[in-house]
């Protein structure tokens, strides 16, 4: 679902590998962590995707993101 709204080419896979839960001030949060792999199997990028909704009507949902390239260094970020 995310890797086509990130923009993720076809032949890369987009692995997950983390995932938690949290509820703060109203709201419920998913946080995902994915790698970008090449077609080499390499990763090029790193992405925490946060999945957010309102537990109180109404019940608004956010989706943002946060990539980052090998090396760990923030390069984008934005809501989907």
């Amino acid at each position: 679902m995310y890797k086509e709204k990130l923009g993720i080419p076809e032949q890369h896979e987009f692995v997950r590998t983390s995932s938690k839960s949290e509820q703060r001030k109203g709201r419920d949060t998913d946080i995902y962590g994915y790698d970008e792999k090449n077609a080499g199997g390499e990763v090029i990028a790193k992405y925490v995707v946060r999945d957010s909704m309102s537990i109180y009507p109404p019940q608004s949902t956010t989706v943002s993101f946060v990539k980052y390239d090998f090396t760990g260094a923030e390069v984008d970020s934005g809501n989907l």
